[in-house]
């Protein structure tokens, strides 16, 4: 059995999830708990190659099975690598995306057969399933505007550029999700005051706490 907490982060892309991650890892690392910050794809020299390609704008004609392949790819490397090892030495990882993002993203988003995306999600991760996963939810206008925030910092990738449908199917696989997960997956709306989210967050993880 392991000794420490997996906690995940989902949401659109603009969802605020980077800084509310930060807040979370400070308040645990004040709690006294190790804290192991990871992103998806990424967290290994392996993952981090697959993430350049699947981020990549010049690579707008990949098809969705090739993108759902190397997404999976990334997780198995993390998964095996870094954060069953971190969980098993006690350590709290808090990863930006994991599986979910996957069944959003290639499954609602891209159409993708949702029975094949969960079974290589479930190949992808073995056991490793978060104990607890926030999903943070941001309106379509106030989405856009973060999202052209990004244009304007030149930090736009692959993703960022899909049509507003694809950002809604998106959306509502994430709500389909937390609705078939109602124990692991906690619906936070994000606040005017960043502060404020971080509260609401706090509040749901201090069901696991030890």
């Amino acid at each position: 059995m392991r000794a420490g907490k997996f906690i995940t982060f989902e949401g659109i892309d603009g969802s605020g999830k980077t800084t509310q991650i930060r807040y979370l890892a400070d308040y645990l690392e004040s709690l006294g708990y190790e804290i192991l910050l990871l992103r998806e794809p990424g967290g290994t020299k392996i993952s981090e190659e697959i993430r350049r390609i699947l981020l990549d704008m010049k690579n707008e004609g990949m098809e969705p099975e090739t993108e759902l392949f190397l997404f999976e790819a990334a997780r198995s490397q993390l998964v095996r690598e870094v954060i069953g090892p971190a969980l098993e030495r006690g350590a709290w990882v808090i990863s930006d995306r994991f599986h979910d993002s996957t069944t959003a993203y290639q499954g609602y988003g891209r159409g993708l057969p949702l029975d094949m995306v969960h079974e290589l999600n479930r190949r992808a991760i073995g056991d490793v399933v978060p104990d607890m996963t926030i999903l943070i939810e941001l309106g379509a206008e106030a989405r856009k505007s973060r999202l052209g925030k990004r244009r304007e910092d030149g930090q736009r990738d692959r993703l960022d550029v899909e049509s507003e449908a694809f950002k809604q199917r998106v959306c509502d696989g994430f709500l389909a999700i937390a609705e078939e997960e109602p124990d692991r997956v906690f619906r936070i709306e994000s606040q005017d005051n960043k502060e404020d989210t971080a509260r609401l967050i706090r509040e749901q993880v201090r069901r696991i706490l030890l």
